[in-house]
C-alpha cells in the first residue's frame, strides 16, 4: 500500500503563482461585475484593469531579485528573465489599456469581455515565461493565443474576422509542431523539464540515433516558435492579422507576444546551444538572416503604412533572433534592452495611425493608412507629424533615439561572439529599413496635401489618455540616452540570476 504524501503550503511556494492568480482573478471579477450590473461605462473596466495590472506588477517585482525560486510542484520557475519579462509585459499592457478611452469608434472596448480576455491573455503569457516545464509553457501559450484570437475578432470588421481565422489556423499548426517537438524530447529523456532533458541529452551525446531525434525535436520546436515570432517562412499571417486588428492592438501584438516567445526560445534553444548541438545554432542564424532581409525588402514595396510597420516588426524580430543563436549573457541582455525600448516606439507609432484615422478610405480602395494619406501632415496636424517622425527615426535606428541603443548593443554582442559577418548583415538591413521609414517622413514633411483632405479627413479629438501615452512614448524615445546604462545594469542582474536549462 502506497504511503500518502503530505505536501505543505510552504513547499508549494504559492507566492510564485500570485502574479498569474491576480490576472485570472481580475478577469473573473470583471465578468462577475457584468453579471450583476450590465451596461456599465467602459471607463470603470479600464480603471479596474489598470488597478489589477498595477497590483500584478507589484506582486511580480516583489519576487526574485538575484535568486531563483521554484514553486507549485516545481513547475513554476521564477528566475531573472521570468520576472524581467513579466515586468515588460505588464508595463506594455498598462500603456495599452488607457487607449480604449480615446475613441468611441472601436466598439470592442465597450465590452467587459474584452478586458476579461485581455487579463486572461496576460496570465497565459506569465505562465509561458515562468516555467521550464514544456506542458505549462504549452498551457500558457494556448491560453494567451485563444484569448488573442478573440480580441482580434471583436474588432468586428470583415478583415478582422479574416485575421482572427488566419491567426487561429496558423496558431493551431504551431501548437501541433510544439506538441510533436515536446513528444520527441520526452521520448529521449523521459521528462518534460528542460533541466532533466539537458541532462539526458548530455549523457547520450555519442549516440547518433539520439542526436538525430534531438535535431528533429529542436527543429519542430523552432518551427513552432517561428510561427509565434513570425519568422520566415512562417511570417505570412502577420501583415494580414495586423491589418485586421485595431491599430493599438496591432502595436501591442508586435511587442508583447514576441517578448513571451523570445523568453521561451531562450530557455529551450540556448539549452541546445550550451550542449554544443551546433546544427540548432546554424538553423537559428539562417532563419534570422533570411527573416530580417526578406521582410525588409517586402516592407520597401508596401503601399500601406500599417502593413509596412507589420513587416518592419517581423524584421526586428529576425534582428533580435540573432541573440538567441549567440547564447551569451550580453546577447540575452540585448534582447530585453531592445524590446524595452522598442515597445514604447512601436506602440506609439501604431497609436499615431489611430489618431490619423479617417472615416472613409478616400485615398485607397483597400487600405486604411496609405502613404498618400500622410501627405502634407505637417500642415494639417503639425505636432502629430513631428511625433510620428520621431518614432520613425527611432525605428530606423537613428542615434540618439531609443531603438538605436538596442541595435548597437546587439551588434556589439554579435561582434564579441566572433560573428563579424553577421553584424555586417545586421547593419546593412538597418540601412535598408531606414529607406521605408524615411519615406513616410518625406510624405509628411515634403509633399503637399491633397486638395480635398480637409473636407474628407477627420482627425479624432486627441484625448488626455491618448496624449499621456503618446507623451510618455515620446519622452522615452528621446531621453533614452540617459536611461540606457541603468536599464542595462538592471537587465544584467536579472540575466545573471537565470540558468538556461543546464
Amino acid at each position: 500500500m502506497l504511503e500518502p504524501v503530505n505536501i505543505s503550503f510552504e513547499a508549494l511556494n504559492l507566492s510564485t503563482l500570485m502574479p498569474m492568480l491576480i490576472a485570472i482573478g481580475g478577469g473573473l471579477i470583471i465578468l462577475l461585475i457584468d453579471l450583476v450590473k450590465e451596461n456599465l461605462h467602459k471607463s470603470l473596466y479600464v480603471m479596474l484593469t489598470i488597478l489589477i495590472l498595477l497590483v500584478d506588477l507589484g506582486a511580480t517585482t516583489g519576487l526574485t531579485y538575484g535568486a531563483t525560486e521554484k514553486g507549485f510542484f516545481d513547475v513554476l520557475l521564477m528566475d531573472g528573465i521570468a520576472v524581467l519579462s513579466q515586468v515588460l509585459i505588464l508595463v506594455a499592457s498598462i500603456l495599452f489599456i488607457p487607449l480604449s478611452l480615446t475613441s468611441k469608434r472601436f466598439h470592442e472596448y465597450s465590452y467587459p469581455e474584452f478586458f476579461a480576455l485581455f487579463l486572461f491573455m496576460i496570465a497565459g503569457f506569465q505562465f509561458m515565461v515562468s516555467s521550464d516545464n514544456l506542458i505549462l509553457i504549452f498551457v500558457g501559450l494556448e491560453t494567451a493565443s485563444l484569448s488573442l484570437y478573440t480580441l482580434i475578432a471583436l474588432h468586428n470588421r470583415n478583415n478582422s474576422f479574416e485575421a482572427a481565422v488566419k491567426y487561429f489556423t496558423m496558431g493551431a499548426l504551431a501548437a501541433g509542431f510544439f506538441t510533436m517537438g515536446s513528444a520527441v524530447l520526452y521520448g529521449i529523456s523521459g521528462s518534460l523539464e528542460l533541466g532533466q532533458i539537458a541532462t539526458a541529452i548530455s549523457e547520450r551525446m555519442n549516440d547518433s540515433g539520439v542526436m538525430i531525434l534531438v535535431l528533429g525535436g529542436a527543429g519542430l520546436l523552432l518551427a513552432a516558435f517561428a510561427f509565434k515570432l513570425s519568422l520566415f517562412p512562417f511570417h505570412t499571417w502577420a501583415p494580414d492579422v495586423y491589418e485586421g486588428a485595431s491599430a493599438p492592438l496591432a502595436g501591442y501584438m508586435s511587442v508583447v507576444p514576441k517578448i513571451a516567445a523570445f523568453v521561451v526560445s531562450m530557455r529551450i534553444f540556448e539549452m541546445f546551444i550550451e550542449l554544443q548541438v551546433h546544427w540548432v545554432q546554424t538553423m537559428i542564424i539562417v532563419l534570422a538572416v533570411i527573416t530580417m532581409t526578406i521582410t525588409n525588402l517586402m516592407a520597401l514595396v508596401q503601399e500601406d503604412v500599417k502593413r509596412m510597420l507589420a513587416y518592419s516588426s517581423i524584421s526586428h524580430a529576425g534582428f533580435v533572433m540573432v541573440a538567441i543563436a549567440l547564447a551569451t549573457d550580453k546577447a540575452n541582455t540585448g534582447v530585453f534592452l531592445y524590446y524595452a525600448l522598442f515597445m514604447f516606439t512601436n506602440l506609439g507609432a501604431f497609436t499615431m495611425l489611430w489618431v490619423s484615422r479617417h472615416k472613409d478610405r478616400v485615398h485607397h480602395s483597400r487600405f486604411d493608412h496609405p502613404y498618400e494619406k500622410f501627405a502634407g501632415m505637417i500642415k494639417i496636424m503639425p505636432m502629430g507629424a513631428i511625433v510620428m517622425a520621431l518614432f520613425m527615426l527611432s525605428l530606423a535606428g537613428v542615434p540618439p533615439f531609443s531603438v538605436f541603443w538596442g541595435k548597437i548593443y546587439l551588434m556589439s554582442a554579435t561582434v564579441d561572439a566572433g560573428y563579424l559577418w553577421l553584424a555586417v548583415v545586421m547593419g546593412l538591413n538597418s540601412a535598408i529599413a531606414a529607406y521605408y521609414y524615411l519615406k513616410l517622413i518625406v510624405y509628411m514633411f515634403l509633399k503637399e496635401p491633397s486638395s480635398d483632405i480637409n473636407q474628407k479627413i477627420v482627425y479624432y479629438n486627441v484625448s488626455k489618455p491618448l496624449l499621456t501615452i503618446l507623451g510618455f512614448a515620446v519622452i522615452v524615445t528621446v531621453a533614452s540616452i540617459f536611461m540606457v546604462n541603468p536599464l542595462i545594469d538592471y537587465i544584467n542582474t536579472m540575466i545573471q540570476a537565470t540558468n538556461f536549462g543546464i
